[in-house]
């Protein structure tokens, strides 16, 4: 397709955004730096991510351990991200590479996973995942509709000019069907994007942290066509949240975007990976923070190694269900959320594993969110028992939530805590607590035996100044 053609598909696919909307917002700066982040995403601490396209076929990507923790002069070689199944295969010394020649051979194109993939979730009930995720503690969802493969999860009728004979969009709409179920369960509905990179307009494979931005397309045919697909998305679907990755192409002036998702979904929020001046929150990746932020922010991570389904990964590469608890506590103590993944497989099924700890998760939530959910940071995230375990702190109304981590029983003391005379102090279950002040701080008189699994959450009222 030429350069004329093209821009007149786009034109003809209607991406524009509709007028009707009050244009509060205008494409500058010091206009979309006014927008503030809606209460309903300070509230919500857990989210939902799922990976889920092409890649989810062979699932496969060797299990050399989380983002940060290994050498990253070969991270690339030794990807432990199943949905980054293409660019490993396209590095000839890789796991990645030998496994795909091993099993399908040398000449076997990626996208030929397109056909089993289209076959498999045909069948496919997004009421179930949106009931799971409901059952879990999520509050939104965030769905890639696009990875860097280029492949859409939605019949987009934005001409990809690198692939004119077309297989490069799902036939069914897998994007509108989850933001329907979603939002019928009463979560929000968020949408992944890949504006930095897609293989189908540069296929240099990713070998360095320098290749990276070498490789990310540039030119006005990609940023035309970026712009085109997430103008698409927010027309047909309004979602919560625009979640972009890898940066944006220099030509994409985000701030027309913004202004005008701005305008049109007024309590959305966008995350800080277009890589520009304005963000409405930060999304550190298989990381956290270990102070309070300011600024909203989102950690995001797979329940394993990896984000989408890899077949490869075993129990003893998944997170623990009680840690997965405590992150979710720490991260919450900092002003932040948790964007946990799950990488279904082709089919839309999801593994035992991560089903067990999204259950665990929501069993333990069920009884203790109310100090997670609608929750503000203290003054100090933080305190230590004088038996060295570890304390978390959120406020939430005139309450402080106190969460010993790690199973606490019998008599604690969280040093440095000191409540006001006459304070109640009451269990999840709403069981009283006894309370003395010691030379330390405060000793609670906790039940003998230690809960399941996960925090003990103490509820104090009134919250402490201090």
């Amino acid at each position: 397709m030429n350069r004329r053609g093209f821009l007149a598909a786009l034109t003809a696919a209607g991406c524009a955004l509709p007028a009707a909307f009050a244009q509060k917002y205008s494409p500058d700066w010091t206009s979309l730096k006014a927008h503030t982040v809606p209460n309903w995403f300070e509230d919500a601490k857990f989210g939902i991510f799922i990976h889920w396209g092409l890649y989810s076929v062979p699932a496969w990507a060797p299990p050399s351990g989380e983002l940060g923790k290994v050498d990253m002069s070969r991270w690339f070689y030794q990807n432990a991200y199943a949905e980054w199944y293409l660019n490993s295969i396209r590095l000839k010394d890789s796991p990645s590479y030998k496994h795909h020649v091993e099993t399908y051979g040398a000449d076997f194109d990626y996208y030929r996973f397109g056909q089993a993939f289209e076959q498999q979730n045909r069948a496919w009930k997004p009421q179930n995942w949106a009931s799971l995720f409901k059952d879990a503690g999520a509050r939104y969802v965030v769905l890639t509709t696009k990875h860097h493969d280029g492949y859409t999860l939605w019949p987009s009728k934005v001409p990809n000019p690198k692939r004119p004979q077309g297989g490069i969009n799902s036939p069914r709409d897998l994007v509108g069907d989850l933001t329907k179920a979603v939002r019928g369960a009463g979560l929000h509905m968020g949408l992944y994007y890949s504006g930095g990179l897609d293989w189908t307009f540069e296929t240099r494979p990713i070998a360095t942290m320098g290749d990276l931005r070498t490789t990310a397309p540039q030119t006005e045919e990609y940023a035309r066509y970026a712009d085109a697909h997430w103008r698409e998305l927010i027309r047909l679907y309004q979602p919560s949240v625009l979640w972009n990755d890898i940066g944006y192409p220099k030509l994409g002036k985000p701030e027309a975007l913004f202004a005008d998702y701005y305008n049109a979904v007024p309590e959305g929020v966008i995350n800080n990976r277009f890589s520009v001046e304005y963000s409405d929150f930060t999304t550190p990746e298989y990381a956290k923070y270990d102070k309070i932020t300011p600024k909203k922010w989102e950690s995001c991570r797979g329940l394993g190694f990896s984000f989408g389904y890899n077949q490869v990964e075993g129990p003893e590469h998944v997170i623990a269900p009680e840690a997965l608890i405590e992150l979710l506590v720490d991260i919450v103590s900092k002003n932040g959320n948790l964007l946990l993944n799950i990488g279904p497989k082709p089919d839309g099924t999801i593994s035992e594993i991560q089903l067990n700890r999204l259950n665990a998760l929501g069993a333990w939530l069920k009884t203790n969110g109310d100090g997670i959910f609608g929750s503000r940071p203290w003054v100090r995230p933080s305190a230590k028992t004088t038996a060295g375990g570890d304390v978390r702190f959120t406020k939430k109304g005139d309450a402080l939530y106190a969460f010993l981590l790690g199973r606490a029983a019998g008599p604690s003391t969280v040093v440095g805590l000191t409540l006001a005379p006459g304070s109640t102090v009451r269990l999840s279950g709403g069981r009283s607590v006894a309370w003395k002040k010691t030379g330390d701080g405060t000793t609670f008189e906790l039940p003998a035996n230690s809960p399941a699994a996960g925090p003990v959450a103490l509820s104090i009222t009134p919250a402490p100044a201090a």
